[in-house]
């Protein structure tokens, strides 16, 4: 067995540090345990071993020595490629099952079958008119049902392309996927698409396999961020700058904890709702209260909304078990672990799945559908209630750190807040910022944490090195809980900003009446990386550019999951430079890898040539900042500023 990593190699995070040293020392398994234990295979994480078909499973040594086809032909370079578009699909079918839900929810509201309402009808009736959905004297209702009629459409048109392609995409970034045929039409068909053509015996070219990965990333993009983020803005309400707590001291030892955790918001918004109403139950077992807290990009979802506070990001989501004082995880879809079953076992805590296709064996299930949500957020909230008097005194222990942090930076709010500043005319002083050096470019750093790499680390490193050189940083998803942590989303990070960026912040903030805005944005969940897409393209309206030509950047320094790849797909399609510091697993193909990887002057297609934006992969989180600050200085000394 491998020797289990140092508590201080785990994570920089003193309260994950702190219950994973009491895990160990009650014999409880945590992934971070796991991934020191697991030997990864060096075939799949270069990603040259195919289980396509029951021919093989087939491997290639990327030594040249044994076979160099799969027993159907398939070369190294097919095998990567087919591989890489598999990530890309389960990426992008992930974030368009959240898309559907939403719209399905938001059509049940406007029915009446649901117990939601329509928070932002501002934001109803202008996504309605950009759709060319005729609002005149129509209810507010009846045009929510017609905008979610819309959106069910992503998922079933034949023909044409996307509601949502036609409604967010920059005119110059479509006309380049037009020409390349890469447009989705409806995001059903094209995740059944990439399926076949993944098949043996279907599609062995790869560059028509990276660009059907391309397809996905926009699939991805429209019917998953975009949709996402514009229907859930309008059922639960744009988010508004707010302030709230990290870290796992945001747990209560004298309230009943619920922690919700997944991604869809549509229950966990209704357990807050029922959290409150129950108060009064709690207190008659003993506790002061109901205590919600998030994990994962539930937690952003209801910390951008509600200011509810957060636990954990993803790699440590089975430590907040081990506090000894949560009475339920509450589940829904995606990077939910498996293993928080086994973890809460040894506890008094109750794992509570909530969707009729995510269930982990011994976990309690209440199935939770729109129409009955109001029931089965009581019947939650009812069983953690029922779980306090259950705990066992010797097992409890709480970290005391907490963060402040500012978050609630939807599109909507920064420019409200650049309003401040130029009323008529609100993009300007961040264009002058730019243009005149102040701010060197914008990167985005979203994504994961990774149990096999040092909790926070990349995400933290990465964000500094950027901050210090002027670079505007927005983040969104677990690396936003990265940050959050480390103190770049309060007033305090202003430290690790360069002098000019400092001064933009500081001078925006003041103008909102704040002594500054901070450091790093949040932008919410992993779906809200729409979000500063948008703002992207209205910076490149403005400019009368293509977005590839604007001076900004993403980085994914810890990512996990295929839907981070997906995300940076979609970047990548625009024009936008992305760094990843987990291996993508393609470098066993070096066609492959020089379409994703390779610069103008590379001999092949690659995304640079024709797109305009790359993949760039460094495990460094210095020198990752470093490539991105090269690649925003190109693009700079392009334009001329």
């Amino acid at each position: 067995m491998s020797k289990l990593r140092d508590i201080q190699d785990v994570s920089i995070d003193q309260g994950v540090q702190e219950l994973l040293e009491k895990a160990r020392r009650e014999g409880v398994d945590t992934a971070f345990d796991r991934a020191d234990q697991m030997s990864t295979c060096g075939f799949g994480s270069t990603g040259v071993c195919c289980r396509h078909c029951l021919e093989g499973p087939c491997r290639i040594a990327p030594n040249g020595k044994g076979p160099q086809r799969g027993i159907c032909g398939a070369d190294v370079h097919t095998i990567v490629a087919r591989n890489f578009l598999s990530h890309l699909t389960e990426g992008a079918a992930g974030h368009a099952e959240h898309g559907r839900e939403v719209a399905l929810t938001l059509l049940e509201a406007a029915e009446g079958t649901a117990p939601y309402e329509i928070k932002d009808q501002g934001k109803l009736l202008k996504v309605a008119q950009d759709l060319k959905i005729d609002i005149t004297n129509k209810e507010p209702k009846e045009i929510a049902k017609e905008v979610a009629l819309k959106a069910l459409e992503d998922f079933s048109k034949q023909k044409g392309i996307m509601n949502w392609v036609e409604l967010r995409a920059h005119k110059d970034s479509l006309a380049t996927w037009n020409e390349l045929g890469v447009t989705p039409v409806n995001a059903h068909l094209e995740i059944s698409k990439s399926v076949a053509r993944s098949a043996m015996g279907c599609d062995a070219d790869p560059l028509n396999l990276v660009l059907g990965g391309i397809t996905m990333g926009l699939v991805d993009g429209y019917a998953g961020l975009h949709l996402s983020t514009d229907l859930q803005d309008i059922l639960f309400g744009t988010p508004k700058a707010v302030k709230a707590q990290y870290a796992m001291g945001v747990l209560k030892e004298d309230m009943i904890n619920i922690a919700v955790h997944g991604h869809v918001p549509m229950l966990s918004e209704k357990v807050v709702e029922w959290a409150r109403k129950l108060n009064s139950e709690a207190k008659e077992v003993g506790a002061k209260g109901i205590n919600i807290v998030g994990v994962c990009c539930t937690g952003n979802e209801l910390l951008m909304r509600q200011g509810v506070s957060v636990a954990s990001s993803f790699s440590s989501q089975e430590l907040v078990i081990v506090s000894g004082v949560l009475e339920a995880m509450v589940v829904d879809i995606q990077c939910v672990m498996p293993g928080i079953q086994a973890v809460a076992e040894c506890y008094h805590t109750d794992i509570i799945t909530t969707l009729p296709y995510v269930k982990i064996p011994g976990a309690s299930h209440i199935e939770f559908h729109p129409e009955d949500a109001d029931e089965a957020a009581q019947a939650i909230v009812r069983k953690a209630i029922g779980n306090f008097t259950k705990r066992d005194p010797a097992k409890i222990a709480i970290p005391q750190e907490t963060v402040e942090a500012y978050a609630g930076f939807s599109t909507e709010q920064v420019v409200e807040a650049l309003a401040l500043i130029n009323q008529e005319d609100p993009l300007q002083p961040l264009i002058e910022a730019i243009t005149s050096g102040k701010i060197r470019g914008v990167a985005a750093i979203v994504g994961c944490t990774n149990p096999k790499e040092k909790q926070d680390i990349g995400n933290v490193t990465v964000a500094k090195e950027l901050l210090k050189n002027n670079v505007l940083v927005v983040a969104t998803g677990c690396a936003a809980h990265s940050l959050a942590k480390h103190n770049l989303m309060n007033p305090q990070g202003l430290a690790y900003c360069g002098e000019e960026l400092r001064q933009v912040l500081e001078g925006i903030g003041q103008a909102a009446g704040l002594p500054s805005l901070p450091p790093v944005l949040h932008m919410g969940s992993c779906v809200d990386n729409s979000r500063p897409a948008d703002l992207l393209t209205a910076i490149a309206n403005k400019l009368g550019l293509p977005i590839r030509s604007l001076p900004v950047v993403g980085s994914c320094p810890e990512t996990h999951s295929p839907k981070a790849l997906s995300i940076g797909t979609f970047f990548i399609a625009h024009g936008v430079d992305v760094h990843v510091g987990v291996s993508p697993q393609v470098s066993g193909s070096s066609v492959v890898t020089e379409m994703l990887c390779g610069d103008k002057v590379s001999e092949g297609v690659t995304a640079e040539k024709v797109f305009g934006g790359k993949l760039i992969y460094e495990t460094d989180p210095v020198k990752g900042a470093q490539l991105l600050l090269e690649r925003i200085d190109s693009k700079r000394a392009a334009l001329g500023i």
